[in-house]
């Protein structure tokens, strides 16, 4: 008998490691998804003076690869059906590296390039990863969102947080800081290499084309796309806020980075919260709330900028893993929660790409960090209005999700 149950349980043995290896991977992969991004930030003052790029061009620069995540997060399902959705995220780590490579290397151009490399490389696993949650961890989804999220918002928090001291410590320029970053995904690609032994393709359901006329579908959407743009807006531009407030870069860049660890909180306990009930209408409210009274104590209160960018930052890394659970929550399975997680990222973050630029045109237009804060502040009301509406109980196709089978 014993040898029985020995017997019996290898394969659920076995079957737990291969969830636990996979499950970790995915932590992995999620932290490399904000440090080509929001480690530019810390160093933006620094490529804008020895680049002679004004506040507009930086703009760009910020916003170029949150632009990418929207243009290339519709190619993402396809790969997936063509290649496996493994394989799809191993290539987008070799892209990625390769992004890291070209940025830190020759003419300023070369640093727009791989921007656009890396932008197109996240893209990619922005849409996927969460269609691996949900098949892979249907009854655990909020629990793997959240670690998920956790791990983006951790990513983005060391970036902004040791971008500096690390370049500092080592004598680097801002090109070899920023190339650091390429070792922290060489480490995710080797985890995630024996994932490519399976090939799973994502089957198709009428494409996203489907979901252009669901409310629901556009609602996800909304908020996905406004509460992204706000994270990237605050990402690229409050270093230089705080810079211009007499902050040094390095105090600065911890002021983000706080936000941003703080923000592990948040992207953490927000799924779980979610997942937990049928209707997200109240989760939705009161995030958006904290994030605004965040803002609204860095736009007013000098001097307070420490427990008002913990309140910002708790307040955004809860909205990104609460736009991520919608996503599964509304959907009613993997090949939906691919398109929606394609539609969603696609339009919100093309949205999103507005976010540093519209800052840093609207701060050469009025030489004022206060404008461009108080904009966003504003659209911290849509925000609430679409996380509303997302959060009834219905599934794309407007079915309630609590009658799914």
């Amino acid at each position: 008998m014993n040898a029985a149950v020995t017997t019996e349980s290898r394969p659920r043995l076995s079957a737990r490691m291969t969830s636990l290896w996979i499950g970790v991977a995915i932590v992995l992969v999620a932290a490399n998804l904000r440090p080509a991004v929001v480690g530019v930030a810390p160093v933006l003052s620094e490529i804008s003076a020895a680049e002679g790029l004004s506040s507009t061009a930086a703009g760009v620069l910020s916003a170029l690869p949150v632009f990418c995540f929207g243009l290339f997060a519709p190619a993402a399902p396809w790969l997936a059906r063509r290649f496996g959705i493994e394989r799809t995220v191993l290539g987008a780590l070799v892209l990625l590296c390769a992004g890291f490579a070209v940025r830190s290397v020759g003419p300023v151009a070369l640093l727009f390039v791989g921007n656009v490399m890396a932008g197109a490389a996240i893209a990619t696993g922005n849409v996927l990863l969460p269609a691996l949650i949900k098949r892979d961890f249907s009854h655990r989804t909020g629990v793997m969102t959240g670690l998920y999220t956790m791990a983006v918002s951790a990513g983005g928090a060391l970036a902004a947080g040791i971008t500096v001291p690390v370049a500092q410590a080592a004598g680097l320029s801002w090109r070899g800081a920023l190339a650091v970053w390429g070792l922290f995904t060489l480490v995710a690609l080797v985890i995630w290499l024996p994932q490519t032994r399976r090939v799973h393709r994502i089957g198709s359901t009428g494409g996203v084309g489907g979901l252009w006329r669901d409310g629901l579908a556009w609602q996800v959407t909304g908020f996905m796309g406004l509460q992204s743009l706000g994270y990237y807006a605050v990402s690229a531009w409050i270093p230089a806020v705080f810079v211009g407030r007499g902050f040094g870069a390095e105090a600065a860049g911890w002021l983000l980075s706080l936000a941003s660890f703080v923000g592990i909180i948040g992207s953490m306990v927000a799924p779980m919260l979610a997942a937990r009930y049928r209707r997200q209408r109240a989760v939705a409210l009161v995030i958006t709330g904290v994030s605004a009274l965040g803002l609204i104590g860095v736009i007013l209160l000098p001097g307070g900028e420490i427990p008002s960018m913990a309140l910002l930052g708790l307040g955004q890394g809860a909205a990104l893993g609460l736009a991520l659970t919608l996503v599964g929550l509304r959907s009613p399975d993997a090949p939906h929660t691919s398109q929606l997680s394609g539609m969603a990222q696609s339009i919100g973050y093309m949205l999103a790409a507005v976010g540093p630029f519209l800052v840093g045109v609207v701060h050469d237009a009025t030489g004022s960090w206060t404008i461009p804060l108080l904009l966003l502040l504003v659209l911290f009301v849509p925000q609430a209005v679409v996380g509303v509406l997302a959060g009834r109980d219905l599934l794309v196709g407007r079915k309630p999700a609590s009658q799914q089978a």
